[in-house]
């Protein structure tokens, strides 16, 4: 702390610092400090005005909010983790159903992950993208470029949708779709047109595409729900060289700034 306070002052910049400050009765309390050059006519530092804040009320309260975000994602984990038993008890006969269940409750574990981290507050795309195609493995996550555009940050209702919606994407492309050969690739990338925010997903080089004969709930998560609780326009085509999904919404719904 000393060293930075005095590159500070022979460099005459703005310094501010955190550190603990023992008192007359031994203890010690955490203090925000700052100082700020004072400048005359001809541009010499001529003083320093400087404050000490004491902040260690904020920071325990910091610490409890810390410890109390960290204590309820742990008891929403262990919930999935009662639900994930009972869907098995519950689907003992349909093993494909249980895998594509327990991989979405995955998903929205990854996303809990994400926003804890993050304090609940926004999230960013790249972040949130890179969250949810972690479960892929170093190998196939090679094939997928990542078209990054401007930095964009999702409000935690927005990144808990979007992020299901690229989960299942990923999954059928893994399962069905060009991730389930080594030649075969994809495509996520996003950017923002003045009020609008577009993503998008493609896959290419795979098997022949045919689209499914009936709609499951994997579409519904892909389409339907970010289309109604982000006000979105959502296509989802299954062209035979590759499943196209794009998403087009107002970016100050996304940002939860509406």
């Amino acid at each position: 702390m000393t060293d930075r306070f005095k590159a500070a002052i022979s460099s005459g910049a703005d310094w501010e610092d955190t550190f603990p400050l023992r008192g007359v009765d031994g203890g010690y309390r955490w203090f925000l400090s700052r100082a700020k050059p004072i400048r005359g006519a001809s541009g010499e530092i001529e003083n320093w005005f400087g404050t000490n804040t004491d902040i260690t009320e904020l920071l325990e309260k910091e610490q409890q909010i810390r410890m109390l975000m960290m204590e309820v994602n742990h008891r929403s984990k262990n919930m999935l983790t009662v639900v994930q038993a009972l869907a098995r008890r519950s689907a003992q006969h349909d093993p494909e159903f249980l895998q594509r269940f327990e991989q979405r409750i995955a998903s929205l574990a990854a996303n809990q992950d994400l926003l804890i981290r993050r304090g609940w507050s926004q999230i960013p795309v790249a972040e949130l993208v890179e969250a949810q195609l972690a479960f892929l493995g170093k190998e196939t996550r090679e094939q997928v470029r990542v078209s990054a555009g401007s930095e964009f940050e999702l409000s935690p209702r927005s990144a808990e949708i979007i992020g299901m919606a690229l989960h299942e994407l990923a999954t059928n492309a893994l399962k069905y779709g060009s991730l389930s050969v080594p030649e075969g690739a994809a495509d996520i990338g996003w950017d923002q047109r003045g009020e609008r925010l577009r993503m998008w997903w493609t896959e290419c080089n795979g098997p022949a595409v045919t689209e499914p004969g009936k709609r499951g709930f994997g579409s519904t998560v892909m389409r339907d729900i970010p289309a109604r609780s982000l006000k979105a326009e959502v296509s989802l085509e299954f062209a035979p060289k590759g499943v196209s999904w794009q998403l087009e919404c107002d970016a100050a719904i996304a940002s939860g700034l509406h």
